[in-house]
């Protein structure tokens, strides 16, 4: 199983959200269509982001191999016919979402951020999935309801809020620049 070969290896060890992803998408643009990347990384949420990211962009995930503390993801770079690195359209800024959250408007907060990280601070009152468990959640959502989606810059939330309008959800919002940026109140275990 060590045997794999990759046409270009990126080094993200030691980089969190969104660095691996930028990394990733920097090396998969100078590499020729059916070429193989492999993404050495120690974010653990790098096992979410980075499948989700070639789920979303039409790049092929061929999986994951765990040596340690260094995760070895590869990825298959698809032709132009194949890839779609698309952004999910409804987009609101922090201050939008704060002025949603202070008119008490019916909203769904979703964190789509690892556990941890959103057990240490997040937004009061927003349900915690993360994005790699989406999928396995979607019934605990409601299809109607307007969500907006928040991880720490914008890009796990886009790719979240892709997936939730593939899955027929009419009302959701990515929230851009995320947690990263958020000045208004938060709760967490140190708080």
């Amino acid at each position: 199983m060590n045997n794999m070969e990759a046409n270009v290896v990126v080094d993200a060890k030691g980089l969190s959200c969104p660095m691996p992803i930028v990394k990733t998408k920097r090396a998969m643009d100078s590499l020729e269509a059916g070429q193989v990347l492999e993404v050495l990384a120690t974010d653990k949420g790098s096992k979410a982001d980075i499948k989700a990211w070639a789920d979303s962009t039409g790049h092929q995930y061929l999986g994951i191999i765990e040596e340690g503390e260094i995760l070895k993801h590869y990825l298959r770079k698809s032709s132009n016919e194949e890839t779609n690195d698309k952004k999910h359209p409804n987009i609101i800024d922090n201050e939008e979402l704060e002025n949603k959250l202070e008119a008490n408007e019916e909203i769904i907060i979703l964190d789509v951020r690892e556990a941890a990280e959103y057990a240490f601070n997040h937004i009061p009152g927003a349900l915690s999935i993360p994005i790699g468990k989406l999928v396995e959640h979607l019934s605990e959502l409601k299809k109607e309801a307007a969500i907006c989606v928040v991880c720490r810059t914008g890009n796990r939330s886009d790719l979240a809020a892709q997936k939730l309008a593939e899955n027929g959800f009419k009302n959701v919002i990515n929230v851009v620049p995320g947690m990263s940026q958020w000045t208004g109140k938060t709760t967490g275990i140190n708080q």
